[in-house]
């Protein structure tokens, strides 16, 4: 009898033994897995990153030995002078920084209003035109460039500017206005995504929050600037940070309304370009870049352009992480 009773512990024991090993090892197999899945994915990221990195610190002779993979044999700086010089990056830098940081305050003034109004107020045809806000999300801005561009170079409203002048629109290309405009109205670089997250993050609020302020007697506007305001920081963080990379490393707007205005965008483009020509003036006679040359040259504007964004993000990592969680975006 005593037998019976140790071998059916001893069984039980054992097979609870062996589901403890499998769970085990079916835990560490996926710790091995993900792991590589995440190897694999950062990889992919930073593999780019790496060899423009590489390609800055090699001088000519190294772009074209076959025994040079990824580590220049003799690094140099000589890339870095040549292209600074050619992106004209102290005008550009100020530039680009004027032009983001202005659209970005006035994309996220207009995207709090628009995104609010959508989430707290009831008024006919609201799903529509959250659904035109949507649509413009999936058009590409170059359907756009045409009228845009014509729009712009004579801009007028309604006839009213041709009235008074006697004369056409204004032209507002080459100028900060085309960007001041669309920013303001909310039609600017991805504007219908921040208006969307606004939206959304407005609508998880309370409602209650509100209503206690109206029994207080606050108004409408003291309402959303004391109450609503103060609890969208983590959303409006998240909208200026992506309005000011996006518009740090816009071309196609730069390029179509900035037409004789410099910014890091736009001359790191065409730096291989500007760099011919600067050696046409020094040397006297039409340079010929090569390819690799050039993609060299492209690489290391590339790598000027971000590095401002990398140190703001070192600076700025732990808040937009808290906001992104904050504003529903993942998950």
């Amino acid at each position: 009898m005593k037998k019976s009773i140790l071998s059916r512990k001893s069984g039980k024991h054992g097979r609870q033994h062996r589901r403890h090993m499998l769970y085990t090892m079916g835990r560490r197999s996926w710790s091995v897995v993900r792991g590589v899945i995440i190897a694999g994915i950062c990889f992919l990221i930073l593999y780019p990153t790496l060899v423009k990195l590489s390609l800055s610190f090699m001088p000519d002779k190294d772009i074209f030995d076959v025994t040079v993979r990824y580590v220049p044999k003799s690094p140099t700086l000589e890339n870095y002078k040549t292209v600074l010089s050619a992106m004209r990056f102290g005008p550009s830098f100020w530039n680009t920084l004027k032009l983001s940081t202005m659209t970005s305050l006035m994309q996220l003034i207009s995207c709090t209003l628009i995104g609010y109004g959508f989430a707290r107020f009831k008024f006919w045809g609201r799903g529509f035109l959250f659904a035109l806000v949507i649509i413009t999300m999936i058009v590409p801005p170059q359907t756009l460039m045409l009228p845009l561009y014509l729009h712009f170079q004579s801009f007028d409203i309604l006839g009213i500017i041709s009235a008074i002048t006697g004369k056409g629109g204004i032209r507002l290309l080459d100028s900060y206005w085309p960007f001041i405009l669309m920013s303001l109205t909310g039609m600017g670089l991805k504007n219908g995504l921040y208006i969307y997250i606004m939206r959304q993050f407005f609508r998880g609020m309370p409602r209650e929050l509100e209503e206690a302020a109206y029994v207080d007697g606050a108004g409408m506007l003291r309402t959303f600037a004391q109450i609503m305001l103060p609890s969208a920081v983590p959303a409006m963080v998240t909208v200026f940070l992506f309005s000011f990379v996006w518009q740090w490393t816009d071309t196609f707007y730069s390029n179509l309304f900035l037409i004789n205005t410099t910014v890091l965008a736009k001359t790191a483009a065409n730096v291989s370009n500007q760099i011919a020509k600067d050696m046409v003036q020094v040397v006297g006679a039409e340079i010929y870049l090569p390819p690799a040359i050039s993609s060299m040259y492209t690489n290391t504007a590339s790598l000027l352009v971000i590095l401002p964004l990398v140190v703001l993000y070192m600076f700025a990592q732990k808040r937009f992480v808290e906001s992104i969680e904050r504003t529903g975006i993942v998950g």
